[in-house]
């Protein structure tokens, strides 16, 4: 499957922005699909990721009760929709995807995502 995620942008803190990416194949539905972020200089981290029926999520501790992954099977798409943002959310945002995962959502990390997308850049003013 091939990703595109678009909906970055600047925001200031506290506001709002949606992610989506969109993926194209026929097979989205079985993906189970995450967010990551990257700052220069620093690891790429697991942001939120869904399960592929949407039934599961997980979110990391720092953004938990701020940020919603959901996807539509329908429109091949994942979205992050991202509230109170803070100026530390700066970061490059990639979505990614993988099939056949055997193992608990909280406990995937970057290595077990084999299909990525572009990132799409966040920029949270303070």
């Amino acid at each position: 499957v091939q990703l595109q995620a678009s909906g970055g942008g600047l925001v200031q803190a506290g506001g709002s922005l949606r992610l989506s990416c969109a993926a194209s194949g026929r097979t989205f539905s079985s993906y189970t699909m995450g967010w990551f972020r990257q700052v220069p200089g620093k690891e790429r981290e697991l942001v939120a990721v869904i399960s592929w029926s949407g039934g599961s999520t997980h979110y990391a501790d720092s953004v938990k009760g701020r940020f919603t992954i959901s996807r539509d099977n329908v429109k091949n798409t994942v979205y992050l929709q991202m509230n109170s943002l803070k100026p530390e959310d700066t970061a490059v945002y990639y979505c990614a995807g993988s099939r056949f995962l055997v193992r608990p959502l909280w406990e995937l990390v970057r290595a077990d995502f084999s299909s990525w997308g572009r990132g799409t850049p966040v920029t949270v003013s303070s």
